[in-house]
């Protein structure tokens, strides 16, 4: 968490978002360490179906060694966990409609990570409009893009539960990000850092996030589709304003 907030007081971070379900291993190390050339700070891994400890492991193993960028566990469920990740967002899906998401999950897995001595960063998650396979695995009641009231709603409960972070999700592969005047709204009535991903595949959509006022900037499907080293580059840059 500190290297997080170390690094955010310099701008705006760009954090690239692995599935350890859709690749191998030694592919996601491969796409880290070109996302390292293009800026990233650092790998989220994670996805809503298909991780196990297993492909979990190996893939934050490879990250490790191919990028040397920090790894951090960001949760599809509490039954695949890892010493290997540098951390955990130990997180709650404040709009589902089921209690697992919000709490159930969280306590069931608190003892293992105990146990585990794995670092936890406890993280407000919303799921915004269109929602995509997260939202359907999640169970979530969405966020519509206009209600931007409900969005700060969630966003000030889950400051005053003392969560760290607070995280606004379009969904991976969305057609359509979370709207700068959502971001602006949240940013402008929380202290704490404001994430923001689903949907960010360009540059003027990475710049528009920033400027809304998003203190970390998350890519996934892009990256794993894209490779242009430039074009990757280039939706870095724009998120981080360099």
């Amino acid at each position: 968490m500190q290297y997080l907030l170390d690094r955010m007081s310099q701008g705006t971070l760009h954090v690239a978002l692995l599935d350890p379900d859709k690749q191998p291993a030694s592919e996601a190390g491969e796409i880290a360490r070109r996302m390292k050339e293009a800026g990233s700070d650092a790998v989220f891994i994670g996805g809503s179906t298909g991780v196990t400890t297993e492909n979990l492991s190996a893939t934050a193993k490879a990250i490790r060694e191919m990028s040397g960028l920090p790894t951090i566990h960001f949760p599809g469920s509490a039954d695949a966990l890892s010493t290997e990740v540098d951390a955990l967002l130990f997180m709650s899906m404040m709009n589902s409609m089921k209690l697992e998401w919000v709490m159930g999950a969280q306590v069931y897995a608190a003892p293992i990570v105990k146990k585990m001595g794995i670092q936890t960063i406890p993280m407000g998650y919303v799921v915004v409009e269109p929602g995509m396979k997260v939202g359907e695995v999640g169970k979530a009641n969405l966020v519509r893009r206009d209600d931007i009231a409900g969005a700060v709603a969630y966003a000030l409960a889950c400051e005053m539960y003392g969560m760290q972070m607070f995280y606004l999700e379009a969904g991976s592969g969305a057609d359509r990000p979370v709207p700068p005047e959502m971001i602006r709204a949240v940013k402008d009535a929380i202290s704490i850092p404001l994430i923001v991903g689903g949907g960010i595949r360009t540059p003027e959509a990475a710049e528009a996030a920033r400027k809304a006022g998003a203190d970390i900037i998350v890519t996934g499907t892009f990256i794993e589709q894209c490779r242009d080293d430039g074009r990757l580059k280039a939706v870095v840059s724009a998120a981080k304003g360099v």
